[in-house]
Order: C-alpha cells, then sequence, then structure tokens
C-alpha cells in the first residue's frame, strides 16, 4: 500500500467535511482508494454527502449563457485560487468575454474554447497574460454545454454557480423555477431512470452494509434487509432526484407535478457546476 499523505488526508477532508482524523483511518481502511474512503466514512455514520455530478473548483467566476435562440446552453468556469481574485470585477469581467466566446463561437469543449481567438489573442494567451499579471493559478476549469429545444441558465451567489436547464418546449419562467430548484436542491439526475446504474448500486450497498451492522438488524433475514434497502432506495430517488424533490416555490406539489401544470413540456437534461 502507498503511504497515506498530508495532502491525501487533506483532500478527503475537504471533500466530504469529516475529521483529520477519520479521514486518515479511512484512507487507511482501504488501502489509500479515495472513492472507498468516502464510502467507508458513510458507513461509519459519517455526515458525509453522496457525492454528486456537479463539477467543482476552490475559487473563481462561474458563467451560465445561452444562445441568442435559447437552443445551446454554456457553463464556463474560470478558476483562480482565491477569491480576492474572484471578487474583483476585473476578474469577473474577463471571465464573462471567455464566455461570451464560448456563445459566440458555438464551442463544444475546453480545448476548443482555450483555441477561439479574443482580439487577435487566443484565450489560452490570454489566460497566461493574466496569470503573469496577477501571479495566480488560472484557467479553463470546467465547461458545460447543453442543446435542446429550449436551454434556460442560472447564475447563483455572486457567479459562485451556474446551471443549466433543457427543455423540450420555451417556457422562460419554469425553466428559471427548475434552475433554482437544481441550484437550491442539487438533485443527482432527472428522474429515477436518469440515475446513472452504479449510483444506485452503490447507494444500495451503503444501505445494505450500513443495516448489517446496526445491532438491531443482528439475525434478521436476507430477504428482510433487502426489502428494507429497496425502500430506502426509494426515498433516496424521491429526495434526489429532481421531478420526486418538493416544488421549492410550493411544497405542497412535486417539481413533476409543477411541470406538468405548465404544459406539455419535459425536462431532459440539466446541468449545475459550482465553486467548492
Amino acid at each position: 500500500m502507498s503511504a497515506i499523505t498530508a495532502q491525501d488526508i487533506n483532500k478527503l477532508r475537504q471533500a466530504t467535511g469529516a475529521g483529520m482524523m477519520d479521514c486518515r483511518k479511512a484512507l487507511t481502511e482501504t488501502n489509500g482508494d479515495f472513492e472507498g474512503a468516502i464510502d467507508w466514512l458513510r458507513k461509519q455514520g459519517q455526515k458525509v454527502a453522496a457525492k454528486r455530478s456537479d463539477r467543482e473548483a476552490k475559487e473563481g467566476v462561474i458563467i451560465a449563457k445561452t444562445s441568442t435562440d435559447n437552443k445551446s446552453g454554456f457553463i464556463v468556469c474560470i478558476a483562480c485560487e482565491t477569491d480576492f481574485v474572484s471578487k474583483n470585477a476585473e476578474f469577473v469581467a474577463f471571465a464573462q468575454s471567455i464566455a461570451d466566446a464560448a456563445v459566440a463561437n458555438n464551442v463544444k469543449s475546453v480545448e476548443e474554447l482555450n483555441a477561439v481567438s479574443i482580439n487577435g489573442n487566443t484565450v489560452a494567451d490570454m489566460i497566461n497574460d493574466k496569470l503573469a499579471a496577477i501571479g495566480e493559478k488560472i484557467s479553463v476549469a470546467k465547461f458545460e454545454r447543453i442543446d435542446a429545444p429550449y436551454v434556460a441558465s442560472y447564475i447563483h451567489g455572486a457567479y459562485r454557480m451556474g446551471v443549466l436547464v433543457a427543455l423540450t418546449a420555451e417556457a422562460a419562467e419554469l425553466g428559471k423555477d427548475l434552475a433554482m430548484q437544481i441550484a437550491a436542491m442539487n438533485p443527482v439526475a432527472v428522474d429515477a431512470e436518469s440515475v446513472p446504474a452504479e449510483t444506485v448500486a452503490r447507494e444500495r450497498a451503503i444501505i445494505i452494509d450500513t443495516m448489517k451492522e446496526d445491532p438491531k438488524m443482528a439475525g434478521k433475514p436476507e430477504e428482510m434487509i433487502a426489502k428494507i434497502a429497496e425502500g430506502k432506495i426509494a426515498a433516496f430517488f424521491k429526495e434526489q432526484t429532481l421531478l420526486a424533490q418538493s416544488f421549492v416555490k410550493d411544497g405542497s406539489k412535486t417539481v413533476g407535478e409543477h411541470v406538468k401544470s405548465v404544459g406539455d413540456i419535459k425536462v431532459t437534461e440539466f446541468k449545475r457546476v459550482a465553486l467548492g
């Protein structure tokens, strides 16, 4: 087994919020496997959030924008090292110019975006120049894109989070409401069918292992444990998938019920990028 370093422990601590000693033990018990250590902490009853698909960066500026016809949406995260830089109006404007270039050039990847020219300079060169000027590491840390009949965008918390929502028809108010829901509640998928099989399997394994270690479940038949686990998985879907969640603006109905009340519209996809 490779040695567990202080950097490994700190990385796990930042990702989970667990204590330093608990992180050290988790990494030791799992032979340094980062994902396994997260699961180990959860099985020990630590209040560790399930791993999300939203992309994270330590500091920076996140811009979410759509094309003029609202058929394409873009999220660009320009990362830096400190919030002193990220809160600077000039740096925000710099990030905005790069996001504008992503939309104007209809880019599809970070590589394409770095090669885009703005006033005769590529984005990659502009970033290098900015790095030299302020003395912090800067990069296009994250890039997301959605294409759909209608895409809504939302920026939350002084450029600390960006959300895109894809709909099958134009519905500006609904798109905004859904984007705010996603920002607040951080669902893992649109609905139960959209949750990756590996996520479901991982959640089920954690639930079953936790129950087996519970003294109250000692001697219980496997069939009973499996049945209880499926009930907990159903609760997971209700809490962690967008359409099954309670609608933040009206808790008397689910998001899915609200979408149906608006019209013949479906939510097909979303992206959520947040700073750490």
